[in-house]
């Protein structure tokens, strides 16, 4: 996801001398969301009419209630959940198209750059491990982790207060002096709530949609923003 509009924009100022650890969200955030909302918001209803012999509007009425009711929860986001309810192979539906996968502007360049500062850089995503699993088999970014961290593996989705008390078990860190970069702003108030002192969000998730407003936060249009 090559991106040149961007590289000169400002850059965002972060007392480095004082960050320890920076906590990363993968989708939507280091990958641009464009896979996820296509597949969850266009191809599955398409290929959910297929096999149930009905049209892809009727399905899409019928997902939106569903993620509705859903969202925010741990089963939101669980992809096991979603098979088990949908009664179809999500993996399989995810590598048709996996050439939608794609790794935002300059993140290669500033994870290596968070190395070369001697910070401890950790992967911390709602995300099911198999979907995590599924993009690593696609793009690169594995080994720039110290520790992956997915929020089933806690028991709790980043939105929920007693996430990030949790995560100490797993995860030594001092919140005031954590950096972490996610493009939910209810999972940043959540961190922000349990003192992590340094918080940015992002400022267009998914390529092919318009900028969010990121309200109270700070926003990263490109990394190269951190990079200074």
């Amino acid at each position: 996801m090559n991106d040149t509009k961007n590289e000169f924009l400002p850059p965002i100022k972060l007392d480095w001398d004082d960050i320890q650890t920076v906590f990363l969200d993968m989708d939507g955030t280091l990958l641009d969301l464009h896979f996820d909302n296509h597949f969850w918001l266009e191809h599955l209803p398409v290929r959910l009419a297929q096999q149930r012999g009905t049209t892809p509007a009727e399905v899409s009425a019928w997902l939106h209630q569903r993620y509705t009711e859903m969202e925010g929860t741990l089963e939101w986001y669980c992809l096991d959940y979603w098979q088990q309810h949908l009664g179809t192979d999500l993996v399989a539906l995810k590598h048709e198209i996996a050439d939608r996968i794609a790794i935002r502007a300059h993140v290669e360049s500033f994870l290596e750059s968070l190395h070369q500062r001697g910070k401890r850089v950790v992967l911390l995503t709602n995300a099911h491990q198999k979907s995590v699993g599924l993009k690593f088999g696609y793009v690169a970014l594995e080994r720039y982790f110290d520790h992956i961290i997915t929020s089933h593996s806690l028991g709790l989705p980043k939105e929920d207060a007693n996430f990030w008390q949790k995560l100490h078990e797993v995860e030594a860190f001092d919140p005031a002096h954590s950096l972490f970069i996610d493009d939910n702003l209810h999972v940043l108030r959540s961190a922000q709530a349990h003192g992590v002192r340094y918080l940015l969000a992002i400022h267009q998730p998914d390529s092919q949609q318009p900028p969010k407003n990121t309200e109270e936060f700070t926003a990263v249009a490109c990394y190269t923003q951190l990079m200074g």
